[in-house]
């Protein structure tokens, strides 16, 4: 592994918390899917989906700061982290390179 995935965790965190949708677009692979548990659920897929879902995402839901982040099986990260709803969870899985190919978001039970 060449990346550290906390540390990409983090800085998602960071670009989320920052309104970066760039940046946070740069950190998923291009075949990144978004599983969002927020508001009924949805799938996102696709590079223009995905700037989309964050445009109107970091409207609705503002990151605040850094609640807990944990190393997760086979270099995966959890991550939670305040928003205006409360707590999110983010489970956040890469690919070789180090940018994320899959997120699985949703309010923290």
């Amino acid at each position: 592994m060449s990346f550290d995935p906390m540390a990409v965790a983090v800085d998602w965190l960071d670009a989320y918390r920052a309104g970066d949708i760039d940046a946070i677009l740069e950190l998923h692979a291009e075949d990144a899917v978004v599983h969002c548990g927020c508001g009924g659920g949805q799938t996102i897929i696709g590079h223009e989906a995905l700037r989309a879902y964050w445009v109107d995402h970091l409207r609705k839901y503002p990151a605040g700061t850094l609640d807990d982040l944990n190393p997760w099986r086979n270099n995966g990260t959890l991550i939670s982290y305040l928003t205006s709803a409360g707590v999110m969870s983010a489970l956040l899985a890469f690919d070789a390179a180090g940018r994320i190919k899959e997120l699985d978001c949703s309010p923290s039970r």
